[in-house]
């Protein structure tokens, strides 16, 4: 790709721009760790919300759904889409209960619910294998992919396009903290739908309309296959169970039955948590918390997906979308989307979707960073290590984490070399754990070591599988198809299920002291704390579990709707925009009226406990 000095001058305003808005909340952020954290707890709803949408809109991620679009058309996208039930469940039944917390990190977390050496235990380990090798596996994959992009367009080594982000990004984030952070994002993310949009469009130009597209990709043979999509094939929205990926109708159980309750992962965890709560927890009260949280789902599976499957649609009709001709294919199914910006970009977008690009990449990895410092921090460093230093020092200390945390994810991009395999593998390791999380919240009767026996269980087992189903003579269930996918998650949160039901019969319930303190603190609906309300007394809160699965449904349907309205528009089929249109109207009306009728939030902010009172009683 070659750039003229407008695409340059675009490129060097958006580096700029980043780098004042760092500079502009550097002194606030080296007030406290709360500050540098969870900004003082006083974000607004929509600023939150769309920090949680930039942050899952990496570089990356638009190769990667040009992956799956390559191989399994835009029914592929149903790997992450699947996700949504996770999402919805997190707005309506934890997003008000994390707020309510008011703790630094979902990891801390830990010792306001469980008590004694295995809660300390598990903070400490959750910090550690959350903050490191989960948190560096993610900047990988992220960084990979913004390396594809830089040596795609720009010929640039691997290690020259990661410098300059990587080394931009690492500064505005030490310097500014999570306000900083945040608003950088909501920026960035401006930028990079504004690039992706472009990039749809000058696409479509290319191969002659949406008219010639539907038509051209009937005669598309996918990656990995040998028979044509066929008439509409590449664009079906729904899984039906016919498409190859599909078979058997395990698969698509899985994904949609399965999945999003079960396995944990960033952005989508069960119980939310991650960089989600991060947000959640800087909300100004529990009502921007959820108003936040529904924003991200909406915006995440519903607004932002459509102009990278144009792209990738569209890659497949110019490239052929196959290896098996190896003429006129692509070496990557990923690389055909910056094939796309190498080729059909005009002068002065060049420079604009480089920017976005680098938007995108920035507003991650500053989340991460982040967010993996906040653990070895706050949840380590502060808890174990030096519990009794100043403010100053631990902000100081968290800008040193970052620092490292930069330097091992480099380390780990050399040795990572497809994007969808960090995506599964991170799913395979959180397998099984989800339901623990979500009950934590409502049942008294789990304690430290379930959560231990859960993930240590997940750990174990599913690393055990992908050794197992890579052998030659069970290819058929290699982790890496989708049929072996479904089998190894399936298999996994089993077993890692019974594992930790057992372990948490077989051991004794956290005590009623700690059980009481964290019912009066965050008061969780439903009758699996019976038992605790009935011992200190505090009446439970009845009649919110059924309106808050109404809501749960009514946002699915709201979301779903409105992303396959918008599929159905942009590939002109009528009936189905109006029915869907009606149908997201509709949900959207009765969750409004429902969240009217029975409040917003739980609790009035006058009836929040104080942070040190949590903090304190978290840590006894």
């Amino acid at each position: 790709m070659k750039l003229v000095t407008i695409d340059w001058l675009i490129i060097a305003a958006y580096f700029a721009l980043s780098l004042a808005i760092g500079l502009y909340y550097a002194r606030r952020a080296g007030q406290s760790t709360e500050e540098y954290f969870v900004a003082d707890r006083s974000m607004p709803w929509w600023l939150a919300g769309t920090s949680m949408v930039a942050t899952t809109f990496a570089a990356d991620t638009p190769l990667a759904v040009t992956e799956m679009v390559a191989r399994n058309g835009v029914a592929g996208n149903w790997l992450w889409w699947s996700m949504l039930a996770s999402g919805m469940l997190t707005v309506f039944f934890f997003a008000r209960l994390w707020r309510r917390a008011r703790v630094m990190t979902d990891v801390e977390f830990v010792e306001l619910r469980y008590s004694g050496k295995p809660a300390a235990f598990l903070r400490g380990f959750r910090a550690l294998y959350l903050g490191l090798p989960i948190n560096l596996i993610i900047m990988g994959w992220v960084n990979l992919g913004m390396a594809k992009v830089l040596s795609g367009t720009l010929g640039l080594a691997k290690w020259q396009a990661l410098a300059l982000c990587l080394g931009i990004t690492f500064i505005y984030s030490i310097i500014s903290g999570f306000w900083g952070v945040v608003v950088t994002d909501a920026v960035q993310f401006v930028i990079a739908m504004v690039g992706s949009i472009a990039l749809a469009v000058f696409a479509v130009r290319a191969v002659g309309g949406l008219d010639s597209l539907k038509a051209r990709l009937a005669g598309v043979t996918p990656v990995g296959s040998t028979e044509p999509f066929g008439a509409g094939g590449a664009i079906q929205l729904l899984p039906d169970g016919t498409a190859m990926w599909m078979l058997p109708l395990l698969t698509l159980a899985v994904y949609l039955g399965v999945n999003w309750w079960a396995s944990w992962y960033p952005g989508a965890e069960p119980g939310g948590g991650g960089y989600v709560a991060q947000r959640i927890f800087s909300a100004k009260n529990e009502k921007h918390g959820l108003l936040a949280t529904l924003w991200f789902n909406i915006a995440h599976y519903a607004l932002r997906p459509w102009p990278w499957i144009i792209v990738a649609l569209c890659s497949l009709v110019l490239y052929n979308g196959t290896t098996l001709n190896p003429e006129t294919g692509l070496p990557d199914p990923a690389f055909g989307y910056v094939q796309v910006m190498n080729d059909y970009l005009p002068i002065g977008f060049r420079g604009l979707l480089l920017a976005s690009f680098a938007a995108a990449y920035m507003s991650t990895i500053a989340t991460q960073m982040n967010w993996g410092a906040s653990y070895i921090i706050n949840d380590f460093y502060r808890r174990f290590v030096k519990p009794e230093a100043t403010e100053k020092h631990y902000v100081f200390a968290s800008r040193v984490a970052t620092l490292i945390i930069v330097l091992l994810s480099v380390v780990v991009t050399y040795y990572m070399n497809q994007i969808t395999t960090g995506w599964e593998l991170v799913l395979a390791l959180g397998a099984g754990t989800g339901l623990v999380y979500i009950l934590r919240w409502y049942w008294w009767r789990v304690n430290a070591w379930s959560e231990v026996a859960a993930m240590a269980c997940a750990l174990v087992v599913s690393l055990t599988l992908r050794q197992i189903l890579t052998m030659e003579e069970l290819s058929a269930y290699n982790p890496s198809t989708p049929l072996g996918f479904a089998v190894q998650i399936l298999v996994t949160v089993g077993i890692t299920t019974i594992v930790w039901l057992i372990a948490t019969f077989v051991t004794r319930p956290e005590p009623m002291e700690k059980l009481a303190s964290f019912y009066r603190h965050v008061h969780p609906a439903g009758s699996g704390w019976r038992p605790v309300a009935r011992a200190t007394g505090i009446p439970e809160r009845t009649g919110e579990i059924w309106p808050n699965v109404l809501n749960w449904v009514m946002g699915i349907i709201l979301v779903y709707s409105t992303l396959f309205g918008i599929g159905e528009f942009i590939f002109g089929r009528w009936i189905r925009v109006v029915s869907f249109v009606v149908m997201a109207v509709a949900a959207g009306a009765i969750m409004i009226w429902n969240l009217n009728r029975t409040g917003w939030a739980g609790l009035s902010e006058s009836a929040e406990p104080r942070v040190g009172d949590i903090v304190a009683e978290g840590a006894d």
